[in-house]
């Protein structure tokens, strides 16, 4: 049986993959802040097959004791969907931002997602047979900026870098890392999307959402490619969102 290790796996986008992967065949390690999200993900997942870990994963020793507890559970991590993340500041002039919600962005997005990165590294070079895959959660951000979404943006173009480093560094080792980026998913981080928000003209618009079902399924299928096949990026988005095209 396959192992993956979710970040984020307490709502939104992490929660759907998480079933999603535990519906597919794969036993799940489910991390966030909190263990009561955690536990309503597991509850929809067979039993045995999950593992909640409450972790901060701007910790590096959280992190670690993490992945020992995966490790110790089942014996060796097949997969990480670097999920976690957080939107704080977003909406907020450039100008404005606080230095410490700047930090605490870059701590979670960029930080975070390196130390289970490095920490999965660890592991899949490691083990026997070695190897493994990590998918990274970057965004239509990672190409495209919102109005006011600075420490967001740059922390999405950031995970880019990551990928391809990581790509690159776990070639001798047969660690796959592709990313995935999402425009528009239906969750509780873009609701506001449905009642009106900000475009670059200035004016204030409802954006259509997609299925968080949907990028679960994409996460699946570059999840059970094998080794010697990599998604290096793949964008996942609603369809008439206006990210293609002008204004």
């Amino acid at each position: 049986m396959s192992i993956a290790v979710v970040t984020g796996a307490g709502s939104g986008i992490g929660r759907s993959v998480a079933r999603a992967l535990a519906g597919a065949g794969w036993s799940v390690a489910l991390a966030g802040r909190r263990r009561e999200p955690l536990e309503e993900t597991a509850a929809a997942v067979p039993d045995g097959a999950a593992l909640c870990v409450p972790t901060d994963v701007t910790s590096p020793t959280e992190v670690a004791a993490l992945f020992e507890a995966v490790r110790d559970r089942f014996g060796r991590v097949d997969l990480l969907f670097n999920n976690a993340g957080t939107f704080a500041g977003g909406g907020v002039p450039v100008e404005d931002l606080e230095y410490e919600t700047w930090r605490s962005v870059v701590d979670v997005n960029l930080t975070g997602s390196f130390l289970c990165a490095q920490a999965a590294f660890r592991a899949m070079k490691a083990q026997d047979p070695r190897g493994g895959r990590i998918i990274n959660n970057g965004s239509v951000s990672a190409h495209v900026p919102r109005p006011h979404s600075i420490a967001y943006t740059a922390t999405k173009h950031a995970m880019t870098g990551l990928t391809k480093s990581l790509s690159l560094d776990g070639r001798p080792y047969r660690i796959a890392c592709g990313q995935i980026d999402i425009g528009n998913a239906a969750t509780e981080m873009t609701a506001r999307m449905q009642t009106g928000i900000l475009q670059a003209d200035g004016e204030l618009a409802a954006e259509p959402v997609m299925d968080a079902a949907d990028v679960a399924a994409t996460v699946v299928h570059m999840a059970g490619l094998p080794l010697e096949a990599n998604v290096q990026f793949a964008t996942v988005m609603a369809t008439t969102m206006p990210y293609i095209g002008r204004g």
